[in-house]
């Protein structure tokens, strides 16, 4: 029967995309051996040696047909290539989407490419053409690339040959060419040739009943290595291909489920032990096409490779067995039935498969040969049986008619569906006589019906069955009709069967829409509920009766618009998934989404990370020390790990965990059966492996705690303990020492209580003794394992203790290049960025324009340049046409200033990013090209005919692998490595005066001449003063004179030199107290100038300035409220001449102005006291008033011109020989220093934890850069420990407090240091001996890896 392929203007505009002539280059020769597999039957003759042979010129004119001819001159034989045959080609009758042209090679061939010409020497030729396939001349399969329908570029003149090698090669007799458009001047015009080889293949026909068995020669199949393939086709969606199993419970099984493939394979599993061997995996989808599919299963050991079509996984077995162990047989086409629940409820295979091979053996090559013997049920036979279900395809603008049997009492329909939407229009048809009309939809992925009765007045029946029926496999609806009855039931489940019994009277109508409706019925005034469908059906029937689609295709009976018959042309666009990183795919029709919550990763593929890549970036978002989730190798493969960032000191430390942080004692082993210690660390392997390869430095503290029970032994004896790091090495190093020396760290010092041995612990002697160090060679941390063997003597004890990971620094952060000559490049291996392509990095230059770097391909290219002084360019071409993204700044980017750039390029969309500034975002075609393919080496700096960059590079990363600037800059002639002038860009991160020190990687913040502390010079330093305590600061050092040195030209006064007058001062401080009045600070002189701060009798706060000049001192009375209310309060106070600037706490700043008479010198500064005046000669009346008892509170962050006095008495500085301190100075941060803005509050503060109470326990909730997360508790545990917390600061307090008591007399200068300190042996021992709570701390944390 011929058959009939209609094909509509919508869908064919809506799948059209371009295709680049040489874009798809694929090596014929390697896809026939991927074809081919070695013993099958099937054979592919190559020519030339490749398979590239004319198919179509040497066919008889009876090979040909199409859906019309203009007349016999005009017919599909003339249509061979460079032909001028009849009218020099194929013309149909009309120039319309509905024609095609098709070509019978008599047998299967397999393609390698296609070419076009137009009709010879006319104006009729094709510009655009899909090519479609099959077996039979039915059920037609589109050609596919790129996860799309394909549609090749045609011809742009008449003679013109353009040739389009096929990205992967098809198998079929039959192929079918369907022009999509065509020269405007003219009309269709077609002359064609196909490339290739024949082709030729044992097939085996299964029925779903026989079941084909290889029985093995010594019962028994024992193998390390398996290589299992075969081609199979289908129209069910379930289904057993192959199975074999054994006794000691080993299995292979290959089978269709919901028409996905899935392999579960089990090695070997303990059931008294937890070893569990079972593993699963799926591959592709709708392959219950009834087409052909290739599987290739390759087995060594648990490694395993399935290939399904070209696409290939790679994946390992669970389990610790490597052979696969079957009994018997292996059998194909379904389980032999054995009694077992899984032989029964499993269906066998009912469909054809061919080049079956079994490690070698030829199975369906046997079978033909009858050397098998299939099983007694059912029928094997040797040629494919066809279905004979013909599918119909709707698209966004289809319809299909069907006649029906008007008057009917009995309205009866059925059909089956498929499709990705969830909603749409399946039927509408109008009841006869005006009683109404039925409407059969889709909403919400249920069936609904829905009945409009129009007798006495309107009425509607509304019934619905069905759930997720939107999923892309075949469902069948039933829907039955009569007087006051009705039922639906999908997918035959009597279970999903519905009923109403509603009032109806039925007459069926003449005609039933399926899919949609006519243009002038929707114009008219009808109201559908749903839009139309998009989808397959297939299996029509109406009145029951089963619609002849192939007579409907010649529109007899019936009509349609835009469909396309004996073809479901539906695709899987989550197959292969494109959402990375364990995101969600979800799809319709036309495109599909990413779910990307809990995974780490964000945007339209999952594929950006949200933490940042180390400490060392959350250090330079100003973040302090917490816990925090980092990605090292960002978009790559590797999910983010949680780690303490410790940056309390000048370099930022990263400290992963593990879970045997406490000393713990060895077990009694002999050297023949040893002790071994496991390590589970918070992250993988792999995780911490990408830590410590991106970091400077690494560290992992090791102790060995022995009582007769020797370690290394000697250098040249083999040695009784081990560890093992990277890569599963053993190590016979201890910390201390180093790789390739047998020795501790004595043993390196020579320090070793026995001089004969290298290690404490091998003089074997019975007094404990010890070997601790730091094992620093990075490449072999971390350690996962140590092994003691010498615990089993009489008296031998021992004790081990492994610290966390511990690195430092951020190699990639800070990887750097200066590019001196914009006509100098740095060249980098091609950029592998095919479907998904993420690159980021930081510049800085001072030339308004330059190329960063460039990628080529043939037509394919990725550029990211500096257009201008503020635009940004990211451009493209994947085969699309080239495509550009530009980001404008609204100030200059060439400011020598480090600026960030991050653009990204996948399937969905392509975006770029710069600084903070919202990104640009341009959505890619929803088909077309897809894959990037680059063949020229990555340039860095420069790109070929433009302007190069002039400046500075640093952290480039593409696809989360950073590039290594700095090593490819000392290899390249006229380049530097790394890059100066981070304080340009970053010295604004040191707070509160603090200097910005350049450094080759980065930058520190000095805090020397700033009363703070810490990493960006933002730590108060404060301290509690008692009453009648005071500190005095000397301005001269001892043995120098008020007036040795001229003043300072900015009247600051140098810790180091004497003291000189003043014409200006900075004065800053925080304070707390509840007593009043007091003294806060004074500043004497060796004349009667002088400043004081003091409080009130009634708590408000005074500044007193006396320069001289006046008789009495200028008084400033700042604010009438009582500061003395035991809140913190900050004061800052600067002096310029004659005029003060002073702001207490968030409120404005004041200007005051000290009287004209006034002098503007403040002379000859002596002392300045905290707390207390104590100073000779005369003091100001009210001073003296003021002085007694004292200050009594909290001081902190004090800071007089470039001077911190506080600092100087708490910490060991340059100053700190000029302070002096009565009585007990206690350190304390006073408590939270006041704002000197608005709080902001919980909701939109994006560093409040608050936030995390809805997070996950694996990615906590991540608003922005640079989140600290919590340890994981659940809310109760939180108020219980709240509770607990509590009452152990309460008691503590009271301790406190009595230990105050107790010593408030004694002018003591405490220190925190810990007792056992001066008999410890390293500070660490020093805290583990003194406080309680170290252990405690420990087993929190591991508490926290084991929720």
């Amino acid at each position: 029967m011929l058959a009939f392929s209609l094909q509509l203007n919508g869908l064919l505009l809506s799948i059209i995309s371009p295709l680049r002539p040489s874009a798809i280059h694929e090596d014929s020769t390697e896809q026939l051996a991927e074809e081919c597999h070695p013993g099958t039957t099937a054979r592919v003759r190559k020519g030339r040696e490749k398979c590239d042979e004319p198919l179509v010129s040497g066919l008889p004119h009876m090979a040909f047909s199409s859906s019309s001819i203009m007349s016999g001159s005009y017919s599909p034989g003339y249509a061979r290539i460079n032909k001028r045959g009849g009218a020099g080609g194929w013309s149909p009758s009309d120039s319309d989407h509905y024609q095609w042209l098709q070509v019978d090679f008599g047998s299967r061939k397999q393609m390698s490419a296609i070419a076009t010409q137009g009709r010879y020497s006319s104006s009729d030729w094709v510009t655009q053409y899909r090519l479609l396939y099959s077996d039979t001349g039915r059920n037609w399969k589109p050609y596919h690339q790129d996860g799309n329908i394909w549609a090749f570029p045609g011809n742009i003149n008449s003679d013109g040959v353009v040739r389009h090698d096929l990205q992967h090669p098809v198998t079929a007799r039959y192929v079918r060419l369907v022009p999509l458009d065509w020269n405007a001047e003219g009309r269709i015009g077609l002359r064609a040739e196909v490339y290739g080889c024949p082709y030729w293949a044992d097939v085996i026909n299964f029925d779903g009943h026989v079941v084909l068995p290889y029985r093995f020669r010594n019962k028994k199949m024992k193998t390390l290595k398996d290589v299992i393939a075969l081609k199979f086709k289908t129209s069910e969606s379930e289904g057993v291909l192959l199975h074999g199993e054994g006794q000691q419970g080993d299995y292979i099984t290959l089978e269709l489920k919901k028409a996905k493939l899935v392999l579960s394979l089990n090695l070997g599993s303990n059931q008294l032990g937890p070893i569990y061997g079972h593993t699963s995996v799926t591959a592709g989808s709708l392959l219950d096409d009834h087409h052909w599919h290739s599987v290739v299963i390759e087995r060594q050991g648990r490694s395993i490779n399935l290939t399904l079509d070209r696409s290939a996984q790679h994946f390992r077995t669970n389990g610790e067995f490597d052979y696969l162990d079957l009994d018997y047989e292996i059998t194909f086409g379904g389980i032999p039935f054995s009694g077992k629940p899984s032989s029964s409820s499993r269906k066998n295979f009912k469909g054809c498969m061919e080049s079956i091979n079994y490690n070698g053996v030829n199975i369906t090559d046997l079978a033909r040969r009858k050397k098998l013997e299939p099983s007694n049920v059912g029928n094997l036979s040797f040629s494919c049986v066809e279905p004979y279900t013909v599918p119909v395809f709707f698209n966004a603008t289809s319809y299909l008619e069907v006649p029906g049997q008007a008057g009917q009492d009995l309205f009866s329909v059925s059909f089956q569906f498929r499709t990705w939407n969830p909603n749409g229009l399946l039927l509408f048809s109008y009841f006869s006589e005006n009683l109404g009309t039925i409407e059969i939809d889709l909403a919400e992925s249920r069936v609904g019906v829905h009945i409009n009765v129009t007798q006495t007045r309107m009425s509607q029946i509304d019934i619905a069955s069905g759930s997720g029926l939107n999923n892309g496999q075949w469902h069948e609806v039933r829907f039955l009709a009569k007087e006051n009855f009705a039922v639906l039931t999908i997918d035959s489940d009597e279970a999903s069967a519905v009923r109403t019994n509603s009032p109806l009277q039925v007459k069926t109508g003449e005609k039933y829409f399926f899919g949609g409706v006519l243009n002038q019925m929707a114009s008219s005034g009808l109201s559908l509920l749903q839009p139309s469908f998009q989808g397959c059906m297939r299996l029509i029937q109406v009145d029951d009766q089963l619609v002849n689609l192939y007579e409907v295709a010649q529109r007899k009976p019936g009509s349609f618009a835009n469909v396309s018959i004996d073809m479901c042309a539906i695709i899987d666009r989550c197959v292969p998934n494109h959402c990375e990183h364990g995101g969600k795919c979800s799809q319709t029709w036309d495109s599909f989404k990413c779910t990307c919550d809990e995974t780490g990763y964000s945007g339209a593929t999952c594929h950006n990370p949200i933490y940042e890549p180390s400490c060392e970036a959350y250090k330079h978002l100003g973040q302090t020390s917490n816990y925090y989730w980092i990605d090292p190798d960002g978009s790559g493969p590797l999910a983010p790990l949680k780690v303490y960032c410790n940056m309390t000191e000048d370099k930022v430390w990263t400290i992963v965990s593990h879970d045997s942080q406490t000393q713990t004692t060895v077990v009694g082993y002999t050297p023949e059966k040893y002790s071994v210690t496991q390590l589970v660390y918070s992250a993988s392997l792999d995780q911490i492996r990408a830590v410590t390869s991106s970091a400077e430095y690494c560290e992992q503290y090791v102790a060995y705690f022995c009582k007769m029970s020797r370690l290394l032994n000697t250098p040249d004896g083999s040695p009784y303990t081990w560890w093992v790091g990277k890569g599963n090495e053993k190590h016979y190093y201890w910390g201390g020492s180093g790789p390739g020396i047998q020795k501790c760290a004595c043993g390196i010092e020579r320090n070793c209580t026995d001089p004969r041995y290298y290690c404490n612990c091998d003089a074997d002697h019975k007094q404990w003794r010890k070997d601790a160090g730091f094992l620093t060679y990075k490449d072999h941390l971390p350690v996962s394992q140590v092994v003691v063997g010498d615990t089993d003597r009489p008296g031998s004890e021992a004790k081990l203790s492994v610290g966390p990971l511990r690195c430092q620094g951020d190699r990639n952060y800070w990887n750097a290049a200066s590019f001196p000559d914009p006509s100098s490049h740095l060249h980098f291996s091609t950029f592998q960025g095919e479907t998904s392509a993420d690159i980021s990095f930081y510049f800085k230059t001072l030339i308004p324009r330059g190329v960063f770097l460039e990628n080529l391909g043939n037509t394919d290219f990725i550029k990211l340049e500096l257009k201008s002084a503020t635009d940004v360019s990211f451009s493209f071409d994947v085969g699309n046409g080239p495509v550009e993204i530009v980001v404008r700044a609204p100030s200059p980017l060439n400011d020598d200033q480090w600026h960030r750039v991050t653009a990204e390029r996948n399937v969905k969309q392509a975006s770029l990013q710069v600084d903070r500034l919202p990104p640009q975002v341009r959505k890619a075609p929803t088909e077309g090209h897809r894959r990037l393919e680059l063949y020229s080496q990555l340039y860095v700096g420069a790109a070929g005919g433009q302007q190069g960059f002039l400046g500075c590079i640093r952290s480039l990363r593409m696809n989360g692998v950073t590039l290594d600037l700095e090593e490819r800059a000392k290899v390249t002639s006229g380049f530097v490595s790394g890059c100066s002038g981070h304080c340009t860009s970053y010295g604004a991160n040191c707070e509160h005066g603090g200097r910005c020190v350049e450094k080759y990687h980065g930058y520190s913040c000095d805090c020397t001449h700033t009363a703070y502390e810490g990493t960006f010079c933002n730590k108060d330093v404060g301290a509690f003063f008692e009453e009648g305590m005071w500190l005095r600061y000397n301005f001269q050092a001892s043995g120098t004179g008020a007036r040795e040195a001229p003043g300072r030209a900015d009247g600051m006064s140098d810790p180091q030199s004497p003291a000189s007058d003043l014409a200006q001062e900075q004065l800053s401080f925080s304070f707390s107290t509840s007593k009043a009045p007091c003294i806060l600070l004074y500043v004497s002189s060796h004349t009667t100038d002088f400043l004081a701060v003091l409080l009130k009798p009634t708590g408000s706060l005074q500044i007193r300035y006396s320069l001289g000049g006046t008789r009495e001192p200028y008084n400033i009375d700042v604010d009438h409220r009582s500061m003395a209310n035991g809140q913190p309060h900050s004061l800052n106070i600067t002096r310029q001449e004659r005029t003060l600037l002073l702001q207490l706490d968030h409120y404005p700043r004041e200007s005051y102005h000290l009287p004209s008479s006034s002098d503007t010198l403040f002379n000859s500064p002596k002392s300045l006291f905290l707390g207390k005046v104590i100073e000779t000669g005369k003091i100001d009346p009210e001073i003296h008033k003021y002085n007694t008892p004292g200050f009594t509170g909290c001081l902190s962050r004090v800071q007089f011109n470039r001077i911190a006095p506080l600092k100087a008495a708490l910490r060991q500085t340059n100053a700190s020989a000029q302070v002096h301190v009565q009585g007990q100075l206690v350190e304390s941060n006073c408590g939270a220093s006041p704002l000197t803005i608005s709080p902001m509050s919980a909701a939109t503060d994006p560093w409040h934890l608050d936030h995390l109470e809805s997070a996950s326990a694996d990615f906590p909730y991540n608003p922005g850069q640079g989140q600290a997360i919590r340890n994981g508790v659940n809310r109760n545990s939180a108020i219980i420990g709240g509770v607990i917390a509590v009452v152990i600061f309460t008691i503590l307090c009271t301790l406190v407090f009595l230990i105050r008591y107790m010593f408030r007399h004694k002018g003591t200068y405490h220190t925190n240091e810990a007792k056992g300190a001066e008999s410890a042996e390293s500070a660490d021992a020093a805290i583990m001996n003194n406080d309680p709570n170290f252990t405690e701390t420990i087993d929190e944390s591991k508490r926290e890896w084991l929720i």
